[in-house]
């Protein structure tokens, strides 16, 4: 047993009352300011977070560089966490890892030996078979460290000395691009184009106060290292790199391949970039299966090194820009990369920048930089100066030296009064070689004497020239250009700049739907369905109790419907999206929103090259093309207005010349077409006047071939011109008593 400790003799039970919100608010900023800081923001300056930081400090320290051999990424990431990183051994290697993948990283900062993972979405294999050094990139990053280039800071057990930031000799921000999300904010920037960067940067030293727009012409827009294609205009690339919020729609690369007797095959060559081609090829199985793709017949990954996967369209008809841009709105083959520049400004501040205002912190940087390493170099040479100026006076009077050091019991005291020595020239005399007295020492110790001082004359001169300075780093981010410059393998643009094509929307639509027949059932309640096929006989179908068939008509899965009701509006549904056959269907009010006291009057499919009569109770009427009546969302549009005590009647389509109307009063007016206004909406004019009642039927027809109608016994009756002379009239008289024969229904069709 443990030995109990008792509580203090004083009674109290030494608690302290906290206020819950005020303790809770500040342990949560502490977290929050601590994983924007220290986890997900990368620093403007090196466009580095800690961990990749401490990972390149860390190769460093051991000594890994771009020419030495590799060594375990076990060893790296021990070394990490060990000394500077306290997190977990697998989220600092899958940072490793990341680092050293060339289709997530534009210019890799880490050399991989082994397995590290692949666009598949594969992971690396473990730590302890990987082996890893750093790139020539990570070397320019670190260029200049050792140099009292950047702030040190203690480790988090203040043991060893981490830097606060690189001296980033290469633009990493942008050129990598990152992602994170902190709390209550996010980063997302893609990579670019080295060469292009060094551009823009080379025109900011130039011209400070230089626009985006003016930038834009140096950096047209993210350089990813999977390719792709961006369809972006350039005012929306404009917009998004000056306000540092935005995206990019990127698409993979295709091409056709001919395979002889008309037939082809599409290519994919490059995908977008953060994309799984095993996943994304899964997803397009899955849109086979589910027969989404109709113009689309087989899919197969034939990537080997470079991504291949080839499509296989149905048939040799198929027209691959329709294929392709159906794949482009269903899959991940074209893909939206966010843009938001949101950086720790100077290390501490986060804030979302604009392109300029980045490349104008990183400049500044590396002008801070190129000051301090000069100041390093300036002190030292000057000790060198110091030591030499000693080493000569004592070569002019080694003689002196000689003797003063073999007699006197302190030589050093000596010496700095005989000569008025320092301490250190003194201590440097002392601990010469006796090799070193030869007279071929002297004139080299002059040499190097001369070459420093017109060092120390060149850097005194640059410390003391802002021109000189920015002159210098010009010249840096030139040599940074060289290496990376479109010309080499590494630094070449992969990705392509290119306008969508205008493809049709509704020919998109079609291709995304499976083309079959069914039969559209609409019943008396307004319940709607499609059954599979074209029924000639709909009347072994079944009903809910109290309702019953209303209309049956063929259509085409690939088919827009009209729904037109008594309240003069009409609704567009698609053909593919009706319930099957199976049971009842569905009430029509669930797909689109109608009002309760209307009714649907009629249903049919949409042809855009028709056009309508439509006619109210009430007997006023006008001519809508059917273009006009599509509505593309669930409220409908409005057609034609009717009264409180009228509704829309007869919708007929437009054949021939002329209209012939009858009332409920059983008379009957014919009147050419040319008479009824063409609107897209309104209330119509009148077709036929009546004392009472109101509109019983209407048909268009050509005079030529004269008016037809059917009696109840199905038997046909055919008026010509001239047997119709005295029912033709002028639209909105009264009209003729039906001529004889005509049905009872008052309709034309008995």
């Amino acid at each position: 047993m443990g030995q109990i400790v008792n509580p203090p003799g004083d009674g109290g039970d030494h608690i302290l009352p906290v206020d819950l919100k005020a303790a809770l608010e500040e342990r949560y900023l502490a977290y929050a300011l601590s994983t924007i800081m220290h986890r997900a923001l990368p620093d403007v300056r090196d466009g580095l977070k800690p961990v990749h930081r401490r990972i390149i400090h860390a190769m460093s320290e051991m000594g890994i560089r771009p020419n030495s051999a590799f060594k375990k990424c076990a060893r790296i990431v021990g070394d990490v966490i060990g000394k500077f990183h306290p997190h977990g051994d697998q989220s600092v290697y899958d940072a490793l890892v990341r680092l050293a993948q060339d289709f997530s990283q534009r210019y890799p900062l880490v050399d991989g030996q082994g397995n590290f993972g692949n666009i598949d979405g594969d992971n690396a294999a473990a730590y302890r078979y990987t082996e890893a050094r750093m790139t020539e990139v990570a070397a320019l990053l670190l260029e200049g460290i050792e140099q009292d280039a950047v702030d040190f800071r203690p480790t988090y057990n203040e043991e060893d000395d981490e830097p606060v930031v690189m001296p980033g000799a290469f633009p990493n921000l942008l050129a990598n691009g990152t992602s994170g999300i902190a709390v209550g904010m996010a980063t997302s920037i893609p990579p670019h184009n080295a060469h292009e960067l060094c551009d823009a940067a080379l025109h900011l030293i130039k011209h400070p106060d230089a626009t985006v727009e003016k930038l834009v012409e140096f950096v047209p827009g993210p350089d990813l290292p999977t390719g792709g294609i961006i369809i972006d205009g350039r005012e929306s690339i404009i917009e998004a790199y000056k306000t540092g919020r935005g995206g990019f729609r990127v698409r993979a690369k295709w091409e056709t391949e001919d395979l002889g007797r008309g037939g082809y095959q599409i290519v994919v060559t490059e995908i977008p970039f953060q994309v799984q081609k095993s996943r994304l090829i899964e997803k397009i199985a899955e849109l086979l299966i589910a027969r989404k793709l109709p113009l689309l017949e087989d899919v197969r990954d034939e990537s080997a090194e470079d991504v291949r996967i080839v499509l296989v369209p149905k048939n040799r008809t198929v027209d691959a820009t329709l294929l392709m841009e159906s794949l482009f709105k269903l899959t991940e083959l074209e893909n939206r990369f966010p843009l938001n520049m949101n950086v720790l400004s100077m290390g501490r501040v986060p804030k979302v920048m604009a392109l300029n205002e980045v490349l104008i912190e990183w400049l500044a940087h590396r002008k801070d930089v190129l000051v301090r390493r000069s100041r390093f170099r300036l002190a030292a040479i000057d000790r060198r100066l110091e030591i030499l100026g000693g080493l000569l006076v004592a070569y002019l009077n080694i003689d002196e030296v000689i003797r003063i050091i073999r007699e006197e019991d302190e030589p050093k005291p000596v010496m700095m009064a005989r000569w008025s020595l320092t301490d250190v020239q003194v201590e440097a005399i002392l601990n010469m070689r006796l090799r070193a007295l030869r007279k071929l020492e002297e004139f080299e110790i002059r040499t190097e004497h001369d070459n420093l001082s017109k060092e120390k004359a060149d850097i005194e001169a640059l410390l003391a020239s802002d021109e000189k300075q920015w002159q210098t780093v010009a010249w840096e981010i030139q040599e940074v250009k060289k290496k990376y410059a479109k010309a080499t393998e590494l630094g070449r643009r992969r990705t392509q700049f290119a306008e969508a094509p205008e493809a049709d929307v509704e020919a998109i639509q079609q291709a995304m739907i499976e083309k079959e027949p069914v039969t559209v059932v609409v019943s008396q309640k307004g319940w709607i369905r499609a059954l599979k096929g074209h029924m000639s006989d709909t009347s072994s179908l079944t009903f809910k109790e109290g309702d019953g068939p209303k209309l049956a008509f063929p259509a085409q899965t690939t088919d827009k419907l009209l729904l037109v009701t008594t309240g003069g509006k009409a609704y567009t549904l698609g053909a593919d999206k009706l319930p099957g056959g199976r049971g009842h269907g569905e009430p029509v009010r669930i797909m689109v929103d109608m009002e309760n006291d209307q009714d649907i009057l009629t249903a049919f499919v949409h042809d855009p090259s028709r056009k309508l009569i439509l006619a109210s109770t009430a007997g006023n009427g006008f001519v809508v093309a059917e273009s006009e009546m599509i509505a593309n969302t669930r409220k409908g549009k409005q057609i034609m207005n009717v009264g409180a005590l009228e509704e829309a009647k007869l919708v007929v389509p437009v054949t021939g010349d002329h209209v012939a109307v009858v009332g409920e009063n059983r008379k009957m007016l014919v009147f050419p077409l040319v008479q009824l206004p063409e609107m897209s909406r309104g209330k119509g004019v009148r077709l036929q006047r009546y004392k009472d009642g109101g509109i019983s039927d209407i048909k268009c027809f050509a005079m030529a071939e004269g008016l037809s109608w059917e009696d109840s016994a199905g038997r046909s009756f055919t008026r010509n011109k001239d047997e119709l002379l005295e029912w033709l009239g002028d639209r909105a008289t009264a009209g003729r008593a039906v001529p004889k024969g005509f049905p009872r229904s008052g309709k034309f069709v008995g």
